[in-house]
């Protein structure tokens, strides 16, 4: 699961002066563009491949984001961040459990910050450009600046016309490959006041679990 977040988490250190400077005015207008909206509404495809172990799986799920705030739902649970506390409910096992933290380590890439993770810890240069249906997608190529990382590169797909994050496709050191597509990406949607709130009455019957 944290594995997932990570990256959905797939569909933002000072960068080297030696970075691709195509790519970072691409990313750049990434940045700028996904920066002014008010909310982000997200449904998207996770894909998880491995030859070697076998492993296929595939999912989807949906995200909204307002600011540090968010809304996933994926794999029949949903993590509720209201910008100071982190819910996440699991209805199968009827259990909520709460944290203070939004993330598990520094390195963790959130919902919130899924659109602009790569403006630090990356060297990154431009990669190859490719039509999908129609559309130009624009691949920049990510290499952590850590040498321990897991990851061994990520290939962020950008569409050329509309400056969005089409898909994210991360190779990770020990072969497996993951892919976060976007399917749809609306913004400045009117949402309910309380999307980012948690109603403990609707989960009287739930596990409390306070992990601080």
């Amino acid at each position: 699961m944290k594995k997932l977040i990570v990256l959905v988490l797939v569909l933002a250190t000072s960068l080297s002066f030696a970075q691709d400077n195509d790519a970072k005015v691409l990313l750049n207008k990434v940045s700028k563009k996904v920066k002014s909206y008010n909310n982000i509404s997200i449904d998207f495809k996770y894909a998880l491949n491995n030859d070697a172990e076998n492993i296929k799986q595939e999912t989807r799920g949906d995200v909204v984001i307002q600011g540090e705030k968010y809304r996933l739902n994926i794999l029949g649970i949903t993590r509720i961040f209201d910008g100071k506390t982190l819910y996440s409910i699991s209805p199968d096992d009827e259990e909520v459990t709460i944290s203070s933290n939004n993330t598990e380590d520094e390195n963790s890439i959130t919902p919130s910050k899924m659109l602009s993770f790569y403006e630090t810890g990356y060297t990154y240069k431009m990669d190859i450009l490719q039509n999908v249906q129609g559309r130009k997608i624009q691949y920049v190529k990510l290499t952590p600046s850590d040498s321990k990382s897991e990851i061994k590169h990520i290939l962020l797909g950008i569409d050329a016309q509309t400056n969005h994050i089409y898909n994210l496709i991360e190779t990770g050191k020990n072969g497996t490959k993951t892919t976060l597509t976007v399917n749809s990406f609306k913004t400045n949607e009117p949402l309910s006041k309380t999307l980012f709130t948690f109603d403990s009455e609707k989960y009287k019957d739930h596990y409390i679990n306070k992990l601080d």
